[in-house]
């Protein structure tokens, strides 16, 4: 699954809205919360975990990592603590600069036109 980080404008989303966004319960967040200590939710007095858009790439990793390449949770333990990057990670982070430099170009264009005129 791929979370397009444009979508991500808030500083902090709740627990439904994180579960939402990956289409899975909020216990599936709650529990790989406890086992994955990486993953660790701010939260308000009152215990309602806030994700940051940081908290949302790691859940986005581990889905990619259990959901889609099919590992098993200490496998996917150690491939977080792990050095090596998934295959992935390594497309995820190609498409993300990929799009930055779109943007750019965009950008550029529009200053060239805006220029011309």
């Amino acid at each position: 699954m791929k979370i397009n980080e444009k979508q991500l404008t808030k500083l902090y989303y709740s627990i439904g809205e994180v579960a939402a966004l990956f289409e899975v319960n909020t216990s599936l967040l709650r529990y790989w919360e406890s086992e994955f200590e990486k993953l660790k939710p701010r939260k308000k007095k009152g215990g309602a975990r806030m994700y940051t858009v940081q908290d949302i790439k790691l859940i986005e990793r581990l889905y990619n990592l259990l959901k889609v390449e099919g590992y098993t949770i200490e496998g996917a333990q150690k491939v977080l603590n792990s050095k090596k990057i998934s295959r992935s990670d390594k497309i995820s982070e190609l498409n993300q600069t990929i799009e930055k430099i779109e943007s750019a170009l965009q950008r550029l264009k529009r200053v060239r036109d805006s220029s011309l005129k």
